[in-house]
């Protein structure tokens, strides 16, 4: 059992490309995954295959509206302002680029920690 049964290391090289040259995006190891941090902030992370999308409470709504979004219920709560991206809600680079703007507007919107 390795490292890529907590992430899905296609997934990893993808958002690394998303960020790529960009000194204020920080990776780190991350609830069992990887998160990529913004500022101090986390922004997006994977878990498992799934995409952990940080859109905000404002932003949570519709976002849970959009395919394949669900709640991230990583702790067995709940967590508000996250949810889930399954694969099939990301397979295209540009849906994949979408939850990440939408994640990097709300990280955007807090002060720097």
């Amino acid at each position: 059992m390795g490292f890529s049964m907590a992430c899905d290391e296609g997934l990893a090289e993808r958002l690394r490309q998303v960020f790529s040259g960009r000194p204020e995006i920080e990776e780190k190891k991350m609830f069992g995954g990887i998160a990529f941090m913004l500022s101090g902030h986390m922004c997006v992370g994977i878990n498992d295959t799934m995409l952990m999308a940080r859109v905000g409470p404002d932003q949570y709504d519709a976002a849970m509206t959009r395919p394949h979004a669900r709640e991230m219920d990583f702790t067995g709560r709940s967590m508000k302002g996250f949810v889930y991206v399954a694969p099939e809600g990301i397979s295209e680079d540009e849906d994949l680029k979408s939850w990440t703007d939408l994640c990097e507007n709300y990280i955007r919107s807090l002060p720097p920690k």
